[in-house]
C-alpha cells in the first residue's frame, strides 16, 4: 500500500457520505405506490450497492491488498449502476412497456460500445494520450467504464423520446452516469495508486447519488400524452455510433494496419444492437401496420353501418350494389319509407323516433330471407336489395307491409305507422345510380297513390315525377301570382235539401298546366311544407266569405280542413283566433275538419290541439270516419263535435252507416254523411237518421256567388235579419259540419 493512510480515510469518509442519498430513496419509495414504487425501491437498492462498494472497497484497501479492494469496487459499481439503471427505466414515461425498455437498452448499448472503443483507441493503442499513466494493469477498470457509457447512452435516448416532462429522467440518469464514472475513478485509483483521481472519484460519488435521489422526487408529474410515438423519435441518434465505430475503426487501422480484438469486439457490439434495435422497430412497424389495418376495418365498418339501427348505411347498400347486383343473378331493389313518421318526431320527441326506428329495422331483420341485404339510407328511408324475381320480391314486400304496419309499443303510448314501398329490378336499370333512382321513383309513386302500398316501376313514373317537380315548384307562387280560388261545396239539410253551410275547397289553375287537381297538388303541398301557407290562405279566404254572408242575414257555417302538419304548428290556434277577430266571425259558425288518419299519429297530442282550438269556439269535424284508422275507444276520446260518414261507408254498406249514426248520436255528436251521388244512397242516409248530407247529389264545388244565389233561393224563412246573422245558426252547436266529395280535397 503506497498510498497514506490519511488518503484512504478521507476517501472512505467522503464515500460514508453517499449514504443519505439511499435512505432517501428508501424513505421515498414508502410514500409511493405501484410502477412508481418499484422504480424507487430499484434506485434506493443500486444506491446501496454502490455506496456498501465504495465503502468496502475502501475499507479493505486500508488494511488490504489494492488489487482485492479495486475487484470489489470495480464488481460492486457495476452491480449498482446495473440497478440503477434498471430503476431508471422503470420511472414513468421512461420506458412504458418492456419492448420500449429493450429498444432503449440496445440503442444505449450501441452508443456505449462506440464511445467506449473510440475511448480506447484514444487512452491506448496507438494513441496513449495518458502515455505512462495509462491503466494497462488495471483491466477491471473497464467494467464501470463500460456501464458508466451505457447509462450515457441510455440517458441519451430517454432525454430524446421520453414525452415531457422529463427533468426528472434524465436528471436520475446524469446522477447514474456520474456515480458510475466514480465508481471507474474509486477502482482505478485504488489500482493505480492514484490519491488525487481516488479522492475526487469518492467527492463525486455522493454528489452523483444525492443527484438521483432529488431527481427521482420529480418524476412523480404523469407525462403528456405524446401525440408521435416516442419510440421512433430521434431515429437519427442512434446512426451516431456507427459514424463514430466507423472514424474509430478506421483510425486504428490507418496507425497500426489492423482492428484489433477489442475494436472487433466493439464492432461486433454495436452492430448487434443496431440490428436488435431494427429487428424491433420492424416489428412495431408490423403491429403498428395489423392496428392500422384492424382500425381501418374498424372504420370502414362505422363508414358503412348506420348507428341507430345498426344495419348498413347508403354507402353500405352502394358498396353491395356495386359489387353484386349486375353479375347475372336476378335482384330487386326495394326502396321502403314509413308513412307519417315525421308526425312521430314532432309529436313525441326524437327519443322515441329513434326508439321506433330501431324497431323497423329489428323488423326488417326479421322477414328477410337469408342473403338479402337490408339498409337504413337515411331518416325513414331503408332499402332491402333481394335476391328474387319481380313477383317473388313483390310477394315479401306485401309481407313487409304488414309487418311494418303493425302498432309499435312505445313509452307514453302506441305509435301506428304504415309503409310504402317501391321496387325495381335490375335488369330494368344498366347501373347502381339509375336502379336505385327507379327505386325511389317507384316508392314516390306509391306515397302519390295513397301510401301503404306496394308499386313496381314503370318508365311512364319519369312522367309523373317531372310533373310532380314542376308542381312544387309552381305551387310555390300561386298565391301571389293569383292563380287559386276557393269553391263551397253546400252541406243541407235532410230531408229538406236545405242548404245550411258549405265546406271549402282549394282549385288551382296554372296558366299554362291548365286546372290542376286537388289529388294531385295538396299531396305535393305537404311533402314541400307548403300546406302550412296554403291552408292560412284558404281559411282567411273562408272567414272573409262567411263574414260577408253573415251581415247579408245569411243563416249558414262553413268548415275548413285542416291537415295534420298544419294542426301541430305551434301557432295555429293562435292563427285561427286571429282569422275569426279580423274577420269578426262568430267562433261556433267555422268548423275545422280533421281526417282520421291525424288519429294515428299520436292520440294525446291531437286531444290536446283540438281542445286548445276548441277553447277559441269553433266546432271540430271527423272527417272520412270509418276509413280504418280511429277505434271507438278513441272516438270517445276525442274532443269532436260532428262525425263525418266516409263516402265509401254511404255507398257500400248500409247496415254500417245506420250503426255510426246511432253511435255518433248516442255520444252527443251530430253526423253527416258525405259521398251522396245517387237517390240509392240518400235514401239509406235518411233511413238511418242522419239529418245532413254533402254530395254530387246536392252540388259540387261552386263559386262562392253560385252558392250565395242557393242560399237567396231558399225558403225566406230561413233567412235571418244581418243584425242576427252573427247570433247562434238554426242548427245547434252540436250541428255544424262540413264534408268533402270523394275527388274534393281542400287546404
Amino acid at each position: 500500500m503506497h498510498l497514506p493512510p490519511g488518503v484512504w480515510i478521507a476517501a472512505l469518509a467522503a464515500a460514508l457520505s453517499a449514504v443519505p442519498a439511499s435512505v432517501m430513496l428508501v424513505s421515498s419509495a414508502r410514500r409511493r405506490a405501484g410502477r412508481r414504487r418499484h422504480a424507487h425501491h430499484l434506485l434506493a437498492a443500486g444506491s446501496a450497492l454502490i455506496a456498501l462498494a465504495a465503502v468496502a472497497g475502501l475499507g479493505v484497501a486500508l488494511t488490504a491488498h489494492s488489487q482485492t479492494a479495486a475487484r470489489l469496487i470495480a464488481f460492486g459499481m457495476v452491480a449498482g449502476a446495473v440497478t440503477l439503471l434498471a430503476g431508471m427505466l422503470m420511472l414513468p414515461g421512461a420506458a412504458d412497456t418492456g419492448a420500449t425498455a429493450l429498444q432503449h437498452l440496445l440503442d444505449g448499448l450501441a452508443i456505449a460500445g462506440s464511445i467506449w472503443f473510440l475511448g480506447w483507441s484514444l487512452v491506448t493503442a496507438p494513441t496513449r494520450l495518458l502515455g505512462e499513466l495509462t491503466p494497462e494493469e488495471c483491466w477491471l477498470l473497464l467494467l464501470p467504464l463500460g456501464v458508466a457509457v451505457l447509462a450515457f447512452g441510455l440517458t441519451t435516448m430517454v432525454s430524446v423520446r421520453m414525452p415531457r416532462p422529463r427533468g426528472g429522467s434524465v436528471g436520475v440518469g446524469a446522477g447514474i452516469t456520474a456515480a458510475a464514472l466514480a465508481g471507474a475513478g474509486i477502482s482505478g485509483g485504488v489500482c493505480q495508486q492514484w490519491a488525487g483521481v481516488v479522492l475526487a472519484s469518492a467527492l463525486v460519488l455522493p454528489a452523483g447519488l444525492t443527484v438521483i435521489a432529488v431527481a427521482a422526487r420529480a418524476t412523480d408529474r404523469e407525462p403528456e400524452p405524446a401525440e408521435v410515438d416516442t419510440t421512433r423519435r430521434g431515429a437519427a441518434v442512434v446512426f451516431l455510433p456507427m459514424v463514430v465505430l466507423t472514424g474509430a475503426t478506421a483510425y486504428q487501422t490507418l496507425r497500426t494496419g489492423a482492428i484489433g480484438t477489442v475494436g472487433a469486439v466493439a464492432g461486433c457490439l454495436v452492430l448487434v444492437a443496431l440490428v436488435g434495435r431494427q429487428y424491433l422497430a420492424l416489428r412495431d412497424v408490423r403491429r403498428g401496420a395489423q392496428r392500422l389495418r384492424e382500425r381501418e376495418a374498424h372504420f370502414r365498418g362505422l363508414a358503412h353501418t348506420d348507428p341507430l339501427t345498426g344495419l348498413a348505411n347508403r354507402r353500405g347498400m352502394l358498396r353491395v350494389l356495386t359489387q353484386e347486383a349486375f353479375h347475372g343473378a336476378p335482384c330487386v331493389l326495394l326502396g321502403i319509407d314509413m308513412d307519417g313518421f315525421k308526425s312521430v318526431n314532432d309529436l313525441r320527441g326524437h327519443d322515441v323516433g329513434d326508439r321506433v326506428l330501431m324497431e323497423v329495422g329489428g323488423r326488417l331483420r326479421m322477414h328477410l330471407r337469408p342473403g338479402d341485404a337490408v339498409a337504413r339510407l337515411g331518416g325513414d328511408e331503408f332499402a332491402v336489395l333481394m335476391w328474387a324475381t319481380e313477383d317473388e320480391a313483390e310477394a315479401a314486400a306485401l309481407r313487409l307491409l304488414d309487418a311494418l304496419g303493425a302498432p309499435y309499443e312505445q313509452d307514453g303510448g302506441v305509435v301506428f305507422l304504415s309503409a310504402s314501398i317501391g321496387m325495381a329490378a335490375a335488369e330494368t336499370a344498366g347501373d347502381v345510380e339509375t336502379l336505385m333512382r327507379n327505386a325511389d321513383l317507384a316508392l314516390r309513386y306509391a306515397k302519390l297513390r295513397g301510401k301503404s302500398r306496394v308499386e313496381r316501376y314503370r318508365p311512364a313514373y319519369d312522367r309523373t315525377l317531372r310533373r310532380r317537380i314542376t308542381l312544387e315548384h309552381e305551387l310555390r307562387g300561386a298565391i301571389e301570382r293569383d292563380e287559386l280560388r276557393v269553391v263551397f261545396q253546400p252541406v243541407v239539410a235532410l230531408p229538406s235539401a236545405r242548404p245550411v253551410g258549405a265546406e271549402t275547397l282549394l282549385r288551382w289553375t296554372h296558366p299554362e298546366l291548365g286546372p290542376v287537381g286537388p289529388d294531385e297538388f295538396i299531396p305535393a303541398a305537404e311533402e314541400s311544407e307548403l300546406i302550412t301557407k296554403l291552408g292560412r290562405w284558404v281559411l282567411d279566404q273562408a272567414c272573409r266569405r262567411l263574414a260577408e254572408w253573415l251581415r247579408d242575414g245569411y243563416d249558414v257555417w262553413v268548415s275548413v280542413n285542416v291537415s295534420p302538419r298544419e294542426l301541430h304548428a305551434p301557432d295555429y290556434v293562435g292563427h285561427v283566433a286571429e282569422a275569426l277577430r279580423t274577420h269578426r266571425v262568430p267562433p261556433q259558425r267555422l268548423v275545422l275538419e280533421v281526417t282520421e288518419h291525424a288519429v294515428a299519429t299520436d292520440l294525446d297530442e291531437l286531444c290536446r290541439r283540438l281542445r286548445a282550438l276548441r277553447d277559441t269556439g269553433v266546432r271540430i269535424a271527423l272527417d272520412d270516419f270509418g276509413a280504418g284508422y280511429s277505434s271507438l275507444g278513441q272516438l270517445r276520446d276525442l274532443p269532436v263535435d260532428i262525425l263525418k260518414i266516409d263516402r265509401k261507408l254511404v255507398v257500400a254498406s248500409e247496415p254500417l252507416v245506420d250503426v255510426v249514426v246511432r253511435l255518433g248520436h248516442r255520444l252527443g255528436l251530430e253526423v253527416l254523411a258525405e259521398g251522396i251521388s245517387a237517390p240509392a244512397h240518400l235514401a239509406v242516409v235518411e233511413a238511418s237518421g242522419c239529418r245532413f248530407g254533402q254530395g254530387f247529389l246536392f252540388g259540387g264545388g261552386v263559386p262562392a256567388e253560385h252558392l250565395e244565389a242557393r242560399l237567396r233561393a231558399a225558403s225566406p224563412e230561413h233567412r235571418v235579419p244581418a243584425a242576427a246573422g252573427h247570433g247562434r245558426s238554426a242548427i245547434s252547436a252540436g250541428q255544424i259540419a262540413p264534408a268533402v266529395d270523394g275527388e274534393d280535397a281542400s287546404g
